[in-house]
């Protein structure tokens, strides 16, 4: 991937250094198939108004064939980019968008979680050998397999440590994975998993119960918070447990900053599991770049009993959690006093009545999954130190 730092394009060219000057946000969609279902579209409209207003910028509308406006330009992706379509639109820094840029697919998906099966396994011809090492530490038992053949091998050695939990690589909050205990069940599942040699799949040791954290860190212009977080689950209308918000407690500067909390063991080993393998990606992928960083981290027992705690997946894209993150960047730049924020967001599937000092992102009948209300808020009768 050649350097961010030498972009040139029709965008660029309308772009000058320091996003503190008067600006546009501009939302873009980079696959219409993806993150882009009525709520939220809509969501992300709203939450690229409020971006634009922490910066002193006018919200512009999509990236689209007319032509930018002149000034400075933030863009807003609807998903992790591939590093050469950031630099074609003009993105040098991680301050110049909301997200994150990859050098290669498989970088923005659960496969970099874990290494292959042995030095004979499938894998494309840009995957990194020394990453999965880095990280052993900081995730689940699992492998990464870009064949059937290979899942299948990997599987049965799982199996013999308990249940094994098959995840497509880009499916989020739970989406199509299957927990199997045998090896008829293994096979059966891996042959519905669809583009297993182009996109890979992950097996991983499964938890029972397990508690699952959000470890993240957002920079916007100047501010740069860090947090972590406790997801919580509700019912759609087809009565599927899915996400449905989460918890913040965000502090201003980097990770460093949560260590100096007083924390319990489980929450300081996720909180470090997370920058280790934050640190990984950075150190292991030349030219990634990221403004917005969430990894989702669980902790809980396998079938024997034994407990695991290690990074589930990361997100480089505007996520669930946008919601509450926003709420609070908008209190630490209002209040510079304050060094703590404690911030929500819900999702709630049906009618619902709304927290005082709520600020909606999205309340309507979403043609996919139904009548649905995003929302987000600030708890204000807490320590703010």
């Amino acid at each position: 991937m050649k350097s961010l730092q030498n972009a040139a394009s029709p965008f660029e060219a309308m772009n000058t250094p320091g996003l503190g000057q008067a600006g546009y946000v501009m939302e873009w969609v980079i696959d219409p198939a993806h993150y882009c279902a009525a709520h939220e579209r809509v969501t992300r409209r709203a939450l690229a108004e409020r971006i634009a207003a922490l910066q002193g910028m006018q919200y512009f509308g999509a990236v689209s064939r007319r032509p930018p406006p002149r000034g400075p330009l933030y863009f807003i992706p609807s998903d992790t980019v591939e590093g050469h379509r950031a630099q074609a639109i003009g993105i040098r820094s991680e301050q110049d968008f909301f997200g994150g840029a990859v050098p290669f697919p498989y970088v923005a998906t659960k496969a970099i979680s874990h290494p292959l099966h042995d030095a004979q396994a499938e894998r494309p011809h840009e995957w990194v050998e020394s990453f999965a090492p880095r990280v052993a530490r900081c995730v689940l038992p699992g492998t990464t397999a870009f064949s059937e053949a290979d899942a299948r091998r990997a599987g049965r050695d799982l199996l013999r440590g308990g249940d094994v939990r098959i995840k497509p690589v880009r499916a989020t909050g739970g989406n199509g994975q299957t927990v199997v205990q045998d090896e008829v069940s293994l096979d059966d599942t891996l042959a519905r998993v669809p583009d297993i040699a182009s996109e890979g799949v992950v097996l991983e040791r499964n938890l029972r119960a397990p508690r699952t954290l959000s470890i993240g860190q957002v920079k916007v212009g100047p501010l740069t918070m860090s947090y972590y977080g406790l997801q919580r689950t509700t019912q759609n209308h087809r009565g599927e447990w899915v996400y449905g918000g989460s918890d913040l407690t965000a502090v201003r500067g980097p990770f460093d900053a949560l260590t100096r909390l007083a924390l319990k063991p489980s929450l300081r080993l996720a909180i470090d599991q997370a920058a280790v393998f934050h640190a990984a990606v950075v150190e292991s992928f030349p030219g990634f770049l990221a403004s917005r960083i969430n990894y989702d981290v669980a902790q809980g027992q396998d079938r024997s009993g034994l407990r695991h705690s290690g990074v589930l997946e990361q997100s480089w894209r505007v996520g669930g959690a946008t919601g509450a993150e926003v709420a609070a960047l908008e209190v630490f730049k209002s209040q510079p006093e304050r060094s703590l924020v404690r911030a929500s967001c819900f999702e709630v599937f049906g009618e619902t009545e709304l927290p005082p000092g709520a600020c909606v992102n999205y309340s309507g009948d979403d043609p996919e999954v139904g009548r649905l209300t995003k929302y987000s808020f600030v708890d204000a009768h807490v320590d703010a130190a």
